[in-house]
């Protein structure tokens, strides 16, 4: 931990605060302080101008990301009959109705994606106390509930990535690994502020995206130059 620590301080000395670099400055910045042994993660935060107290402004949708974030999603779909057997083949890790749900309810939560179709959204009603915390439970907008789900499990396994705000009204998204090209950085991160930026609630007023950083899984944040990202 120590060592972590000398070489977090190491890397934030290089950045002055209150520093806004361009976007693929930022990127670049970002790629050469990675300092950890394993490939880190490039996260981004942005800090939306919504109430989050109020539903009706809550932001929550799914990006496709052009080359991926770097993560493999494990999937199970709620399905039954010729959606089940549909979403088998285009490649989900676990398909099932009331047995699926029932292995749920039991404890099993080895996946990152959950897919139903709308006549089993009822059902997978039950276990909304359990998938609803962790952010797994099906929704509409972020497209985890639909009848073609061989199209959905195409979808989350060749790059697309949900997103949804926090309670302090932020959003946290991974574009990639460091190991990334910096294009292929920039290329998912457009894509995400057009997403996020499609996602806007009507109800939100005034500005709405109000600031965006960047960093690495041990890194520091940088604050990227949002009228810059959005022009591009």
């Amino acid at each position: 931990m120590a060592k972590s620590g000398k070489n977090h301080r190491k890397i934030a000395s290089t950045v002055s605060r209150g520093t806004v670099l361009a976007v693929k400055d930022a990127l670049r910045k970002i790629k050469s302080l990675a300092y950890a042994k394993f490939d880190e993660s490039v996260d981004v935060d942005v800090v939306l101008g919504i109430d989050a107290s109020k539903g009706d402004q809550a932001v929550r949708s799914s990006t496709q990301l052009p080359h991926g974030n770097g993560k493999k999603n494990r999937i199970i779909v709620f399905a039954k009959g010729d959606y089940a057997e549909a979403a088998k083949v285009a490649g989900a890790d676990y398909v099932g109705a009331q047995d699926l749900i029932d292995k749920v309810q039991s404890g099993w939560l080895d996946f990152e994606i959950a897919i139903a179709t709308p006549d089993l959204m009822s059902s997978v009603g039950q276990l909304a106390k359990i998938l609803g915390p962790r952010g797994l439970l099906p929704n509409k907008k972020d497209d985890t509930v639909t009848f073609d789900v061989a199209q959905a499990v195409k979808n989350f396994k060749s790059g697309r990535v949900r997103f949804k705000n926090d309670k302090q009204g932020i959003v946290h998204f991974s574009i990639g690994k460091v190991s990334f090209e910096e294009q292929r950085l920039y290329d998912n991160l457009s894509a995400f502020i057009k997403s996020l930026v499609q996602a806007k609630p009507s109800t939100a007023k005034g500005k709405f995206l109000k600031k965006l950083s960047v960093t690495s899984t041990m890194g520091i944040g940088i604050t990227v130059d949002l009228e810059e990202l959005c022009a591009g």
